[in-house]
């Protein structure tokens, strides 16, 4: 098994295996402090004006990676899971 810090995962682009779409870099992590485990990433999305707010980070749970390899990280998402809907209203629980 091959081990990253939490630096190098955030070097690594996020891509949905689903679609083929790069979802985007990982910014941060939840952690499960009583099992000292990494429960989600969370990926940046751009909103707002001129995308510079992150108010909609995607937060993809650690059982939905399928694969973290030398340079990305392949992720299993429907794209009803990660896009907003035309109001900009969330769609479900991973938002």
């Amino acid at each position: 098994m091959e081990r990253f810090s939490t630096c190098e995962l955030r070097e690594k682009e996020v891509i949905n295996l689903c679609d083929g779409v790069k979802l985007g870099c990982p910014c941060d992590f939840e952690f499960n402090v009583c099992e000292g485990k990494i429960t989600a990433i969370i990926v940046p999305r751009p909103s707002g004006f001129l995308g510079l707010s992150h108010a909609r980070d995607l937060l993809i749970p650690w059982d939905r990676i399928e694969c973290i390899g030398s340079d990305a990280i392949l992720v299993r998402l429907q794209p009803t899971e990660y896009r907003l809907n035309e109001k900009g209203e969330k769609r479900n629980k991973y938002w």
